[in-house]
């Protein structure tokens, strides 16, 4: 399972009533690794204003974090939430690099570079290939 849900939001969610802000904190909770890793995307592009994305691309350092990792960009429910939460459109190559990027930009030639076929390529390696 990916997601360790407290019965009182599995409770919520039954009755219809989860709102963002409790799944964003399951979320958080149950893939803290992938939470802290899409927090440096982002704390990356406040840094660095100037720049066209924020990124973090360090290696997980084990499956285990990886396995959050993909979980969390995996899913389309957690993808988004997470992107609301931050404010961000993310994005993602191979099984750790992720780029956050402002809203506004998703489209722009930096957004298209990085989810092209050609800058998935130009970002492979061997040690890479397994991931």
């Amino acid at each position: 399972m990916s997601l360790d849900v407290p019965t009182p939001v599995l409770e919520a969610a039954e009755r219809g009533e989860l709102d963002d802000a409790r799944f964003v904190a399951v979320v958080r909770d149950s893939l803290p690794y992938a939470w802290s890793v899409v927090a440096a995307a982002v704390g990356d592009r406040l840094d660095r204003p100037d720049a066209p994305f924020g990124e973090h691309a360090v290696p997980p350092p084990s499956e285990r974090e990886r396995g959050q990792l993909l979980r969390a960009l995996a899913s389309d429910a957690i993808r988004a939430a997470l992107e609301r939460h931050f404010g961000v459109r993310l994005a993602f190559q191979n099984c750790h690099r992720v780029a956050a990027f402002a809203p506004g930009d998703v489209g722009g030639p930096a957004h298209r570079a990085f989810t092209s076929p050609r800058g998935q390529v130009l970002n492979q390696s061997p040690e890479l290939r397994d991931c």
